[in-house]
């Protein structure tokens, strides 16, 4: 036996995500240098580590032996560089955040200066729905989490970011008559959905459901951009926080419908659990938040203001 870490990781990855493409894409190499690295390692096993049915890949029992003490041996690896950092005077660990889709055009900006200034540290970033992020808060399996509605069944600590404002959204197409709008517009306009679970879905049917609208769900997509791209090409329309269509609104492909009790208003927050024992890169990012939030704030999203 002779494979390498690098054959570990790249075995690892495809595990988790069941599939080449995917794999080459976490960890940003091409999919003929990911297949080239199973080949090689799978040679070193006489049973098979994965088996591929129609297109789709499987991982074998055996495989899932092999995956796990993958994980555990790069665990240690880690572990050894972290304690070698640290013997240097250097904070070195594993910071784990999982955020809200729509808050991956939030939180990049409140990490970037904290990774550069802590080189030793290393950033596991979970981007997904609403549901899954609680999920992943609730087993204690992340420092932090990113939200902007705050959970009502789970303790938590929290700080609070930045605004979150969101509108309802056409594509520059869409003819809308001068001036605020009545809420009724929305019952006459063909409106697309976030999928279930997700944050911002919650807080428009809380809207509509307050104002006693009547909506029908015509059509449900999941992820922030998959709804964006469906608003452009005049699919329909959407209530979206203001955060994620900057760039659209700038270059005059979307416009924002001006409607009474709109925009609904909500905050970003990073959360923890209550009584959380935090690690000493969790502690430090925590104070780097506090101590930072107001000048990122100032410097990257003073054009919301506007």
């Amino acid at each position: 036996m002779n494979y390498t870490l690098h054959q570990l990781q790249v075995f690892l990855k495809i595990t988790q995500n069941k599939s080449i493409t995917k794999a080459a894409m976490e960890l940003h190499l091409t999919q003929p240098a990911i297949s080239i690295q199973l080949k090689n390692f799978q040679e070193q096993f006489d049973v098979p580590l994965t088996e591929v049915i129609g297109r789709k890949l499987y991982v074998t029992d055996f495989g899932k032996e092999i995956a796990l003490a993958a994980e555990k041996i790069l665990n240690e690896v880690h572990a050894i560089n972290y304690r070698t950092m640290a013997f240097k005077g250097r904070l070195s660990g594993r910071l784990k955040i999982s955020v809200v889709s729509t808050g991956k055009y939030v939180i990049p900006y409140f990490l970037t200066d904290f990774l550069k200034q802590n080189e030793g540290v290393e950033l596991s970033l979970d981007v997904t729905n609403k549901t899954k992020v609680l999920k992943n808060l609730e087993k204690n399996e992340v420092d932090f989490s990113l939200v902007s509605v705050l959970p009502e069944t789970i303790q938590i600590e929290k700080v609070e970011l930045m605004p979150n404002a969101l509108f309802l959204v056409a594509n520059i197409d869409q003819k809308i008559e001068k001036g605020i709008q009545d809420k009724k517009i929305i019952e006459n306009l063909p409106i697309i959905y976030r999928e279930q679970g997700s944050g911002t879905r919650y807080v428009m049917e809380k809207f509509i459901e307050n104002n006693q609208l009547t909506v029908p769900k015509k059509m449900v997509l999941t992820g922030n951009e998959a709804v964006k791209q469906a608003v452009l090409a005049g699919l329909g329309c959407s209530i979206m926080p203001l955060i994620g269509i900057k760039n659209e609104l700038n270059n005059g492909d979307l416009q924002i419908i001006p409607v009474k009790g709109l925009p609904i208003q909500s905050n970003w927050n990073l959360i923890w659990l209550k009584g959380k024992k935090f690690s000493p890169v969790a502690n430090a990012y925590l104070k780097f938040i506090q101590e930072e939030k107001t000048r990122i704030i100032e410097e990257k999203f003073n054009w919301i203001k506007q």
